[in-house]
Formats: C-alpha cells, structure tokens, sequence
C-alpha cells in the first residue's frame, strides 16, 4: 500500500472534510440568528429624517415609516419580547435536544433542524411580504426558531467528538469555534443588504442559506471513522466534572451576553473587530489547555483577570470611543475565551469521559446540558441589566464581577485536582508553570499596553 492510500491519510482527508463540514453548519446557524439585530432599527426609526412618499395617505407624522406594532412607544419592551422569546425557548430547548441527539442520528437530526431553522426564519421575513402586523406571530416565531436551532450545537460538537481525539482538541475546537464570528458577520451583512429596501428579505436569504446547508448535511455528513472503516481517536482518561463547569458557564454567558445585549451601539461599530479578537483568545485558550492539561485552570486564571478589567472599564472605558473599544477587547476577550472552550473542548472532554464507557453519542446529551445551563445565564444577564439599570449603572457592573467571581469560584475544587495532578509530575510542571508565567504577563501587558494608550488619547481628547 502506497504512502498516500495509508489509512492515516484517508484518516486526516476525512477529519479536515468533517472540520469543514461542521464548520459550514454552524456557521448557517449563527448566521440565521442575525437578522434581527439588524432588522430592529427598520422596524422602529425616526421617521423625521426618512423621505416621505408625495403620494402617502398618513395619520401620524411621527410614526409612519414604523412597522407596527414596533411604532408604539413601547417599542423597546416589545423588541425584549422577542429577544427573550428566542433566548428562553432556546435554554429550554438546549435540555431536550441532547437527548434527542443523543438517539437519533446525527446527519438526519442536523438536517431537519437545518431545515426546520430555515423554514422559521423565512416565516419571520415572509411577514414583511404579507403585512402581519401581530406581535404574537413573531414572537412564536422566535420561539419555535429557538427551540429548532438547539439542534445545531450538541451535534456538531458531537460529531467533531467522534472525530478527534483529546491531545490536540482545544487548539483545534478554539480555530473550529469561529464558525460564531464568521456567521455573525455574514449574516450581519447580508441583512444589511436588504434591510433598507425590503427587510423581509434580511430573513428569507439567511433562511434558504441554512436550509441548503441542512441539505448539504444529509448527503455529505459522516458522523464517525468507523462508518468509513477508520479508526477512531483515543480519548483519554479525565476527571472533569459537568457540574461546576455547568454553572461557571452559565455566569460567564450571563456576564458575555449582557454585553453583547446591553451596548449595541458599541457593538455595531467595533463588531468585526470585537469578534476576531474573542475568536483569538478562544483559539489561546485551547491552545494552553491542551498544552497543560489543564482546562479548569485555564479558564480560571481568565475569570480572575476579567474581573478588574470589568471595574477599569466602569471607571474608565466610557470616556470616547477610542477607551470603550479597547476595554470592551480586554472584557470580552477574557470573559469570551473561557466561554469558547468550556462549549467546545470541555464538552468534548466530558462526552467522551470513561464513565460513559465509549457511548460517544452522549456527547450530544452532554454538549446540550452544558450550553443549555450557559444558555439560562445568556437569557437572565440582559433581563437582570434592565431590572438594575434604573438604580444606576455602576450596580450593572457590580452585577457583571459578582457573576464573574461566582465562575471562578466553581471552578475551584477543579483547579485544585489539576494543580495536584502537576505536582505528581514534576517535569512538566515546570513547563506548565512557564507556559502560564509567560501567557498572564504576555496577557497583563496587553492589557497595559491597550489600557495606557487609550488613556492617553483620552487625555488628548
């Protein structure tokens, strides 16, 4: 047998195509859920500086570009409406569709939810075109959108699972995972494109895309080595527990959440830059958990920095754009990196975790439980910021490192183990410890760096 037809390498083909694959896939999926963001400031604009048409018959000067019944001045709460619609539904959702991943198959459960996205998010734009004016059709849209994409994440992370083994896992799923960024950007701008002529089409465009990739996955997706006769990666021993990383994924998804909801403006103007730079700290974070074995520390030593780079950014982050943007890389780098690796590599850690004794579809039942308690903190951190907005933003902030220090403390016991496990093995704690020494003041100096400049051009300013 010749070097290139060696099972290695039918092996390696294989593992890059599902990359690819998996990577297309989630990307439809973020890219489906951006539409609304967009969509938002056509459904409720200043109609003051909008042309309007000679041959309009009008009753409200004020409102009659606004599409109704987002042209009351209740208007943000109904746009809340719709966000928690989705973010409820898709927490909710996230616990039953593990399971239902779990004994289903993986290309046939993908492609109906692929389709099922599609279909729901055209239904949203299609409302433009047949002139709803009902917020109870758009907010079951929402829901059933939200319950439909739960689909995406537990399989897709199961199916990278199957194929990769632990050594290497955190790089590769901190390089897979930007599959987050790609598709927020995309689907950002297709929207856009539409969003001022025909915003219906901001959905429908967005819909057919995942709807072509769900059948793209029924023809193309392989969901493990042996269905092709390779042989599967070992996965090594581990005692990391779903609990603690549960619950510390949950403040870190209400603190990267509240952000996200909470400073729109900001976000529209820094997003692309924003996302590449949570796309490198995630592949950072990977990438020093893999070379430590140590995930919980990883995400821990994160955690800690984040939280007085969240009290800097109360004090200082607001003065120009300049400091906002800035702080707001600090901020959510540190909080972002630890959130992309306990959704990917940990999950994949846990799914393939002995006690389950090679049943490599609990991954999707694990995956799901994960993100689904992250999920419940993406939903509480924008609620809870508007309940405490009212009695002065610093209390949002207070709230945002008291969610911080609480993701931290859940992982303490786990820093614990690891820190024990290095200790029996002397050669290469020594390297981890100088690995890390050199990661925090790479890290701390970043911080300086981006916090004295920006400083100083507030000063100027």
């Amino acid at each position: 047998m010749g070097l290139h037809t060696s099972p290695s390498f039918y092996l390696k083909k294989y593992r890059s195509f599902i990359l690819l694959l998996t990577f297309l896939f989630y990307t439809a999926y973020h890219l489906s859920r951006k539409p609304i963001s967009i969509v938002k400031s056509e459904l409720h604009r200043n109609c003051s500086t909008v042309i309007r048409p000679a041959d309009l018959n009008i009753t409200n000067n004020a409102t009659w570009c606004d599409w109704a019944p987002f042209d009351q001045d209740n208007y943000q709460a109904l746009f809340g409406v719709l966000d928690n619609c989705f973010l409820v539904a898709y927490a909710i959702g996230m616990f039953f569709s593990g399971i239902f991943g779990e004994r289903l198959p993986l290309r046939y459960y993908l492609s109906v939810g692929m389709l099922s996205s599609g279909l729901f998010t055209s239904l949203f734009g299609l409302g433009f075109y047949w002139n709803i004016h009902s917020l109870g059709y758009y907010a079951f849209i929402q829901v059933m959108n939200g319950l439909v994409q739960t689909t995406g994440w537990p399989a897709v992370v199961a199916c990278v699972g199957n194929w990769f083994g632990k050594g290497k896992r955190g790089f590769i799923m901190g390089v897979w995972n930007s599959h987050t960024s790609v598709g927020n950007i995309l689907g950002s701008l297709i929207a856009g494109v539409f969003v001022s002529s025909a915003w219906g089409m901001s959905f429908i465009v967005p819909g057919i895309i995942i709807a072509s990739t769900g059948i793209l996955c029924f023809f193309f997706l392989v969901e493990k080595p042996e269905d092709v006769n390779c042989t599967p990666p070992q996965h090594h021993v581990s005692y990391l527990i779903m609990v603690e990383f549960s619950l510390c994924l949950l403040f870190a998804k209400l603190v990267s959440y509240t952000f996200l909801y909470w400073l729109p403006l900001y976000i529209s103007n820094v997003g692309q830059c924003l996302l590449t730079h949570f796309f490198v700290c995630g592949i950072m974070a990977g990438l020093v958990s893999d070379y430590t074995g140590g995930r919980a520390t990883t995400c821990c030593i994160m955690l800690i920095a984040a939280a007085p780079m969240l009290f800097l950014y109360n004090s200082i982050g607001q003065r120009n754009l300049g400091t906002t943007i800035g702080m707001l890389l600090v901020c959510g780098g540190l909080v972002n990196g630890p959130y992309a690796l306990i959704t990917t590599a940990v999950s994949a850690d846990l799914g393939t975790h002995e006690s389950l004794r090679g049943n490599s579809r609990a991954l999707s039942t694990v995956t799901a439980i994960i993100d689904g308690t992250g999920s419940i903190g993406a939903a509480l951190g924008p609620l809870l910021a508007g309940l405490i907005s009212p009695t002065g933003w610093n209390n949002v902030f207070y709230m945002l490192i008291t969610a911080d220090i609480l993701a931290c403390l859940f992982l303490s016991r786990l820093v614990y183990k690891e820190a024990q496990g290095w200790c029996g093995r002397a050669p290469r704690v020594r390297g981890s410890v100088l690995f890390f020494s050199i990661f925090i003041a790479l890290l701390c100096s970043s911080n300086f760096i981006i916090i004295n400049i920006n400083l100083k051009k507030s000063l100027e300013f």
